[in-house]
């Protein structure tokens, strides 16, 4: 191999484990050690303080400016005693990742001496400058005023030398700017709603909690291995590379041992994780080599999204220091499985139900199915904006390759849901409710406990499924904002509850009884959501044929699906629940289609400068050390040379055609950039990016990948997917 790509894999090959010291404390001690937590506030806030500031965490209320300043002197000190210098307001612009200023504690009084402050005022909000952040023409260049307010529900952390303060991030004029904003009113939202449903069956429910447990897949690779590969590190994907001979075929990586140097990266990071309250359980390779798994234990939606984005980011600190870099785009490499992120998401009540498990009785069954049934018809009604929440252009790689699930949203229910389900849509009477408990699994080996059968089974290709007492939301991808999806799931859900309490209202106000109200309208809804539901293969093509046929939205194309936000149902949706305005909705999809066109566009020249300035070199070279050859084996053979060199005339011959080709739609790809970037509206730029751009990238890796093949190995600069992805 060449002398450039040899150094850099044998950098990689060589590299040692990076010991972690093992912590001298247990992770239920360890956990929370650096957040401010309700517990750590009683050691530092006065009683009185504390009460006010509770009640109104709890019950929503604004906090007065008094409260705040308590509350700030408390949090200085105690971040100060951890060894923090400076504070900053945490927060989610719509870049999808998080944003941060730091100030220092540092001030000086009247009189030039040097003290500590940290006053409510600033706990309360501060100003960073809004113009410099997406916001979909909200904000103007030269209007640069925002507020980042404090969200007293998610608790600050200290990380380094720093006190975080999760804060929600709005422009001047009120509209929200990020996700966290817009996610605290979904919250409000199905709080409401679902507390109205939830009282049809118990009166003592009072509150009502949208929870979220996130499964966090990545890749890892050798950051020497990653920094010879500049496509990584500006698109985070590879732009080219041919499949390694041995990839996940044999479908040994899955559940395989941890190697040594990736379990210590895992361990330091939970340890990490653990001290700022991210309660992380799982831990497994993934499917893809070099693919690996982290999932916490289920939290209430905003405080779980805020520990997911955390993660992500100390994931990428921690990793350096084990001499690797975190890839979270959805599609890294082509030809072996990308990453998601698995949103699982359930309802529960402050009386200790999750409305979405069965009961043990017909009337906690008949309260499950109303909320299950509700739910169905809530993704059916908005299956393409539901789509649209997940959809981006890492994101587009991913779903539907046969290892995820396809870009149509379809609900998996299991047999026995869907039985029960027909059953209910036939019945002529208010039949009682049966789901059976789950039944046990006699393996007939000895020294093995009997199973317990859960009363759905789990289908991989469906993107949103019931698995027994939540709802797993599979096509979410790895880079992504959880935000996102699920304030939109949590508003969706919320609007299609309003909606079931108004019509069963009103059969109520016309005398019917409530039960057999509830069942009318239930009855309704199973029938009108009955084209969402499938439990086959989402892989198929017969099931895209029949989607279409039954409805549901099949749009492909990333800045397509995003028309589904401004719909007309889509924006009377979010403006009935208060999550988010028709403003707001419109600036979200500017940033959205503003997002594709750039992310699409960095893709773009970065192939055309590896092109250039390392594949077709390179070739070049091959070919003329071939063409040399014939030349001498002519001078030495003669007319007998022909047969000696007919393989490098045919591979000559090869290059030669590769090369003229990839020339061809490099030109090709920069006119069309060309011609996009001049394109005033967003969505069509997106739009020319996609349909013209796009399939440009495809042809050009087409023949890079087969120039590989046959270039030899040495003159070869860029590291190899053999490298990249089994490196250790």
């Amino acid at each position: 191999m060449s002398k450039f790509r040899f150094k850099v894999v044998k950098e990689a090959s060589l590299r040692m484990p990076v010991a972690v010291e093992k912590p001298s404390k247990l992770p239920s001690e360890m956990f929370e050690s650096h957040v401010f937590t309700r517990e750590t506030m009683r050691a530092y806030i006065d009683n009185d303080v504390l009460k006010m500031l509770f009640e109104a965490i709890d019950k929503g209320k604004p906090i007065g400016r008094d409260i705040a300043s308590a509350v700030a002197n408390g949090m200085k000190k105690w971040a100060m005693e951890l060894g923090a210098t400076h504070y900053t307001h945490w927060f989610q612009p719509l870049t999808g990742t998080t944003a941060e200023k730091h100030d220092a504690f540092i001030n000086k009084d009247p009189h030039g001496k040097a003290l500590e402050e940290f006053t409510g005022k600033l706990l309360y909000q501060q100003e960073p400058d809004a113009s410099s952040f997406p916001s979909g023409g909200i904000r103007n260049t030269f209007e640069a005023r925002g507020y980042t307010a404090w969200d007293p529900s998610s608790a600050p952390f200290v990380l380094g030398d720093t006190l975080c303060i999760p804060t929600v991030f709005v422009a001047y004029t009120g509209e929200a700017l990020d996700y966290k904003a817009p996610l605290l009113r979904s919250v409000s939202a199905i709080n409401k709603a679902a507390v109205d449903v939830c009282r049809y069956f118990d009166r003592n429910v009072s509150k009502v909690y949208s929870y979220l447990g996130w499964e966090q897949e990545y890749f890892l690779v050798d950051d020497a291995l990653y920094a010879a590969r500049p496509d990584l590190m500006l698109t985070g994907r590879t732009l080219m590379g041919h499949s390694s001979a041995k990839n996940q075929q044999l479908e040994d990586h899955y559940f395989g041992a941890i190697p040594e140097r990736v379990l210590n990266f895992m361990t330091e990071l939970e340890i990490e994780a653990l001290k700022l309250g991210i309660p992380v359980k799982t831990r497994h390779n993934e499917v893809a080599p070099n693919q690996f798994e982290l999932a916490p234990i289920y939290e209430e939606v905003n405080i779980a999204n805020d520990h997911n984005l955390l993660l992500m980011s100390i994931m990428e600190k921690i990793a350096r220091k084990h001499h690797f870099r975190v890839l979270l785009h959805e599609k890294p490499f082509a030809g072996v499985n990308g990453s998601g992120k698995h949103n699982n998401w359930s309802i529960g009540t402050n009386t200790g139900v999750n409305l979405l498990s069965p009961g043990k009785n017909a009337a906690s069954n008949l309260q499950f199915v109303t909320f299950l049934v509700n739910i169905l018809k809530a993704v059916h009604t908005h299956n393409a904006l539901l789509k649209a929440s997940i959809s981006s252009a890492s994101n587009a790689h991913r779903l539907g390759a046969n290892e995820a699930p396809p870009a149509i949203v379809s609900v998996f229910l299991g047999t026995q849901i869907s039985e029960i389900l027909d059953k209910l849509e036939n019945a002529a009477t208010d039949e009682a409710i049966v789901i059976n408990a789950k039944k046990e699994m006699k393996l007939g080996v000895g020294n093995i406990p009997e199973l317990l059968i859960d009363n759905t089974d789990r289908n991989r290709t469906s993107p949103f499924a019931f698995t027994g007492n939540r709802f797993e939301f599979r096509a979410v991808g790895s880079s992504a904002n959880c935000g996102a999806a699920m304030l939109t799931l949590n508003a969706v859900v919320a609007a299609q509850l309003m909606e079931f309490k108004a019509e069963v209202d009103k059969l109520i106000d016309k005398g019917e009884p409530k039960e057999r109200a509830l069942f009318t309208v239930i009855k309704k809804y199973i029938k009108e959501s009955k084209n969402i539901r499938f439990d086959g293969n989402g892989y198929s093509d017969e099931w895209k044929a029949e989607a279409e046929k039954r409805g549901l939205d099949c749009e492909t194309s990333v800045p397509k699906i995003f028309d589904a936000y401004l719909w007309k149902n889509s924006i009377k949706m979010f403006q009935n629940t208060e999550v988010l305005s028709e403003t707001e909705l419109h600036s979200r999809s500017e940033v959205k289609w503003d997002t594709y066109t750039k992310k699409i566009q960095i893709e773009a020249r970065v192939l055309g400068d590896l092109v250039v300035n390392h594949i077709v070199p390179v070739a070049s070279r091959y070919q003329s050390f071939l063409l040399d050859n014939v030349v001498k084996m002519k001078e030495v053979f003669g007319s007998d040379s022909d047969k000696f060199t007919e393989q490098d005339r045919i591979i000559i011959r090869q290059i030669a055609e590769h090369t003229s080709t990839i020339i061809e739609k490099v030109d090709e790809l920069v006119e069309a950039r060309k011609a996009a970037n001049v394109i005033e509206s967003e969505r069509e730029k997106a739009l020319a990016y996609h349909d013209n751009v796009v399939p440009l990238l495809d042809e050009i890796r087409i023949h890079v990948d087969k120039l590989e093949l046959v270039i030899d190995d040495e003159m070869w600069a860029l590291p190899k997917y053999r490298e990249l992805l089994f490196i250790r």
